[in-house]
C-alpha cells in the first residue's frame, strides 16, 4: 500500500529538480581499477563482486548511474577497511549475451553478482546463480516473478517490486480523468507483470483498461498504435523501454496529446523528447512518468559524475553495501552464508547508515539494520524491500522536471 495514501491517498512534495541524461559507463568489461584492498582482518575475507550492467542495449540509458554507483560503493567500502574487489561486464540488455558475461565473471572468481538491470535479463541467468549458490542483487528488477519462483533463493533486490509502481500509476491516471486506458506492453517478464497488476488496480478504481502486447524487437509499432486508436483510449500508459519513443511518435501523429500519455519506470528518460523528435524539445510537454527515487544527499553526490543521470544509482550502491555487510556478518564469502545474512543486516537491529559504521557495529557483535542511500530497505523473507520512494516527473518547456514524490509501503499491501 502507499504509505502516504492510506488505501488510495497520496501526499505530493514538490521538488524542482531537472534530470539530464548523460554520462558514460565502462565499456571494456573485465576488472576495474580500484584502490588496493585494506587488510583482511577488519574487512573479513575478500569478497569479489561481479557487476552485470547495461553498458549497451535498450536500457543503456540507465547504465551510467548504476555503473558509477557500484564503483563508488566499492571505493567507500575499501576506504572504510572493507575487503571487496570488483569485476565488471556488459549485459547488453540481452538475455542471450548476459549469461555469457555471468559465466566469465564466475570464472574470474566472482562470489556475488550485482545485476541485471532488466527483469528478463536477470531471468536468463538466475538459474545459473542458483545452481552455483551465488548471491545476486538487482537494483532495478521490479517483476513480481522473483518474489515467488523457487530458483530465486539466492536473489534479492533493492528496488520495490511492481505492486508499488502499479498503484501509483493507476491512481495518477484515474485521478487525472482516465476512464479507458490502453496499456501498450513489452511482451517480456517485466511488462507482463506490470500490465497484469495495472489491469487489477484500474478495475478496482472503476477504470476500463486493455493490454496491447507487442514484440519489443519489432521494426514497426504501427499495429500497436492502430490498436490504441481502435479502442478509443482516453489515456495511454506505456510499459516500454527505449522503443516506447517510436510508439509515442505514432500516437502523436494519430492525434493523441502528450498530456494523455504516461510512462512507467522503463521509459523514465530525461532525453525522451529528443528520441521522439530531435528538432522539437517541446514535442511531449505534458507527458508524465514515474521511477524509483533515492536519497537527496546521495543524488547530489552522484549527479555531477553522470551528467545528472541518477536513475537507480542509489539502489545499485546499496546492493554492493548489503552484499559486503552480509559477507562481513557471516565471516564468509560462501554464497549460502552470505544470503542467510542479507535480511538480518537490513532489518531489526541497530540503525546504521554507511558501511563503515555498520562494520564497526558488526565487529562489536551488534545486530545491524542498514538504511541505505536509497532509504530504508527492510528486506522481507523473499528479499524484497518493504519501502520505496517514487519520483513523478513531467516534461515542461522541454525539460523533464520532478514535480512530486510518492512513498510506497508494501508492508501495508493486502
Amino acid at each position: 500500500m502507499l504509505a502516504s495514501m492510506g488505501k488510495r491517498r497520496s501526499v505530493w512534495v514538490v521538488m524542482l529538480i531537472a534530470l539530464v541524461a548523460a554520462g558514460c559507463g565502462d565499456d571494456d568489461g573485465g576488472e576495474t581499477s580500484q584502490p588496493a584492498p585494506a587488510e583482511a582482518a577488519p574487512g573479513g575475507p575478500e569478497l569479489v563482486i561481479g557487476s552485470v550492467m547495461p553498458e549497451t542495449g535498450s536500457l543503456a540509458l540507465f547504465g551510467p548511474a548504476m555503473i558509477v554507483s557500484i564503483d563508488l560503493a566499492v571505493e567507500d567500502i575499501q576506504a572504510a577497511g572493507g575487503n571487496v574487489r570488483l569485476l565488471t561486464g556488459d549485459s547488453a540488455t540481452d538475455p542471450d549475451v548476459a549469461p555469457e558475461t555471468v559465466n566469465r565473471l564466475l570464472g574470474e572468481g566472482a562470489r556475488a553478482i550485482v545485476g541485471a538491470s532488466a527483469s528478463g535479463v536477470s531471468q536468463s541467468f538466475i538459474q545459473t546463480l542458483y545452481d552455483a549458490q551465488i548471491p545476486q542483487c538487482s537494483p532495478s528488477n521490479t517483476s513480481t516473478s522473483f518474489s515467488t519462483q523457487d530458483n530465486a533463493a539466492y536473489y534479492f533486490r533493492t528496488v520495490p517490486p511492481t505492486q508499488a509502481a502499479s498503484l501509483i500509476l493507476a491512481d495518477m491516471v484515474a485521478g487525472e480523468g482516465g476512464t479507458n486506458v490502453a496499456l501498450p506492453t513489452r511482451a517480456d517478464d517485466w511488462g507482463n507483470s506490470l500490465a497484469t497488476l495495472l489491469v487489477q488496480d484500474f478495475d478496482e478504481l472503476g477504470v476500463e483498461s486493455r493490454i496491447i502486447a507487442y514484440d519489443e524487437d519489432a521494426t514497426s509499432f504501427d499495429a500497436t498504435v492502430a490498436a490504441i486508436e481502435e479502442m478509443r483510449a482516453d489515456a495511454v500508459v506505456l510499459l516500454s523501454f527505449a522503443e516506447g519513443a517510436q510508439i509515442i511518435r505514432g500516437l502523436l501523429e494519430a492525434g493523441v496529446p502528450p498530456t494523455a500519455i504516461y510512462g512507467s519506470d522503463g521509459i523514465y528518460a530525461p532525453n525522451l523528447n529528443e528520441l521522439v523528435d530531435p528538432t522539437n524539445p517541446n514535442v511531449i510537454d505534458g507527458f508524465k512518468a514515474i521511477t524509483v527515487g533515492g536519497g537527496e544527499e546521495y543524488g547530489l553526490r552522484l549527479a555531477p559524475l553522470t551528467g545528472g543521470n541518477v536513475l537507480y544509482g542509489a539502489q545499485a550502491y546499496d546492493c554492493v553495501v548489503v552484499l559486503a555487510l552480509a559477507s562481513l556478518a557471516a565471516g564468509s564469502t560462501d554464497g549460502a552464508d552470505i544470503i542467510e545474512q542479507v535480511q538480518a543486516v537490513t532489518t531489526g537491529g541497530q540503525k546504521c547508515f554507511d558501511y563503515g559504521d555498520c562494520a564497526d557495529l558488526i565487529a562489536d557483535g551488534v545486530d545491524v539494520d542498514y538504511d541505505g542511500v536509497s532509504g530504508p530497505l527492510e528486506l522481507d523473507e523473499v528479499g524484497d524491500p518493504r519501502y520505496g520512494q517514487y519520483l513523478v516527473a513531467e516534461f515542461i518547456d522541454g525539460g523533464f522536471i520532478v514535480i512530486g514524490t510518492r512513498d510506497a509501503d508494501l508492508a501495508a499491501v493486502g
